[in-house]
């Protein structure tokens, strides 16, 4: 190799840099088309969806009552509510829960079922709600079902 050989190489105009460009070109173009078309096609307001992550155990006893505990996750803001609904007889307290709710609080419900005069489970599946301040989210955060101690 001499040196103008050597001189050759570096003056070289050619290269790869075109096809490179045009497959940067392809990839932005792609790209830009799926950001605008999940908009224009309302896909993007599930984007917007902000509901909390939470868990909630359940524990039911034999007199009709639960105690549902939050167990980990986000707290659930003070502006949003959350209800507690059970399927079939439902609940004697109405159900409500007041927001903030953090890892740790846990409020009693009991049931509306009633077997020999007394409260009791009859298999109804109780369900923790969220729904956001503004009422264009909601979602169930958790669900169980209940004994049937009938």
């Amino acid at each position: 190799m001499n040196l103008n050989d050597l001189k050759a190489l570096f003056t070289e105009d050619r290269a790869v840099s075109p096809v490179i460009g045009v497959i940067l070109m392809v990839a932005i173009t792609v790209i830009l088309a799926a950001v605008i078309g999940t908009f224009v096609l309302g896909m993007g307001d599930d984007l917007q969806n902000n509901q909390p992550t939470a868990s909630f155990n359940m524990d039911f006893e034999a007199g009709g009552t639960v105690t549902i505990s939050h167990a980990g996750g986000d707290t659930i803001s003070g502006d949003d509510s959350v209800t507690v609904t059970a399927t079939g007889d439902g609940l004697s307290d109405g159900g409500s829960w007041s927001t903030p709710i953090t890892a740790g609080d846990s409020k009693q419900f009991n049931s509306a079922a009633s077997v020999d005069g007394s409260q009791a489970w009859t298999g109804q599946t109780v369900s923790v709600n969220w729904e956001s301040a503004d009422g264009t989210s909601s979602a169930q955060l958790g669900a169980q079902q209940a004994p049937d101690n009938s």
